[in-house]
């Protein structure tokens, strides 16, 4: 996915994520105009939540009958977690990789120091789609790395008891570890709750974590027995120092895990790159603008592409928390 509302970014002095809080967030709709003709929500960054461990983005394109056209756009110091609830989209990068996304299938594309790909809904007629693109830093490790793309469709499913499970995208949660290609302690899960349930999800003292309403409404116990209800679209910041938070819902319900390690740095993030400085950008910019070997090419494609939008007029900064 490209993102449409590149901008100056602000940078203060935020407060340290050092211990627990409740912090309910809603998601904001972004148009995606043109040939597209679609929408999403946009869960992160959020103005006083930029990261949560080292992920940085998270949209949700649907639920909604829509044709999907994402012509070839560049990435760098990033991968993307496609996530499908609904539909089929094909998937196609620089590293020769032609697949159709599917629900139950993780797809995992890593930048490093920059990839192009395209994304396409199956067939010429709008159909139902509904999905989960988030993006996860790259730490300075891997971020000057090759690209590289992995599918899995066999991944760890955990019982959490009476029905609820958590199926592991990315990372490791409750002893269960995905087979998916991290650098960074991160989790990303799918959680289910049946209706009536009350069940408590460990976490790590030393990650942070945020929950996702995917479907329905759940009630979270973060806050001793005060429970927050968390909705559909809503992301809830759970901060840090936790063992393990009480989730109930009165309907079946499904919300989406996120957590990790704080990362290590502040991130400058603009358009489709995840960078250290303004600098970064402006080369990573220059080098897709002027057709550079270093985003290769999309197996399949012609010359169509989508071209970077105009750097603001004033210098890009670090992403600073004040959550």
């Amino acid at each position: 996915m490209t993102r449409l509302d590149s901008g100056p970014e602000e940078r203060e002095a935020p407060p340290v994520s050092d211990g627990p809080r409740v912090l309910l967030l809603s998601a904001r709709e972004v148009p995606l105009g043109g040939v597209r003709g679609m929408s999403v929500h946009r869960s992160l960054p959020q103005r006083d939540l930029p990261m949560v461990g080292a992920w940085c983005f998270v949209d949700r394109f649907g639920p909604q009958v829509t044709r999907m056209r994402v012509e070839p756009h560049p990435h760098i110091g990033l991968q993307t977690v496609t996530w499908p609830f609904v539909g089929q989209v094909r998937h196609r990068d620089a590293v020769g990789s032609d697949v159709v996304v599917t629900r139950g299938a993780l797809n995992l594309m890593t930048s490093g120091a920059g990839i192009v790909h395209s994304e396409y809904s199956i067939g010429d007629d709008p159909a139902p789609l509904d999905a989960l693109q988030l993006w996860v830093a790259l730490p300075e490790s891997r971020r000057h790395g090759d690209p590289a793309f992995e599918r899995h469709e066999d991944l760890p499913v955990v019982d959490l008891g009476d029905g609820a499970v958590a199926a592991i995208v990315v990372g490791e949660f409750a002893g269960a570890v995905s087979p998916a290609t991290m650098y960074t302690p991160i989790v990303g899960a799918e959680i289910f709750l049946p209706a009536g349930v009350r069940v408590t999800l460990p976490l790590r003292a030393e990650w942070e974590y945020a929950l996702l309403g995917v479907d329905g409404t759940s009630a979270v116990f973060a806050d001793d027995d005060d429970p927050t209800a968390l909705p559909e679209g809503g992301l809830l910041y759970l901060g840090t120092r936790r063992d393990g938070v009480e989730m109930s819902a009165d309907a079946d319900t499904t919300v989406f895990l996120l957590g990790g390690e704080p990362f290590e740095d502040d991130i400058v993030m603009w358009w489709n790159f995840v960078a250290r400085s303004h600098e970064e950008i402006v080369d990573a910019r220059e080098a897709w603008e002027s057709g550079a070997e270093r985003f290769g090419h999309v197996v399949g494609h012609g010359d169509e592409r989508i071209p970077a939008p105009p750097l603001p007029g004033v210098r890009l900064t670090q992403r600073r928390r004040r959550a």
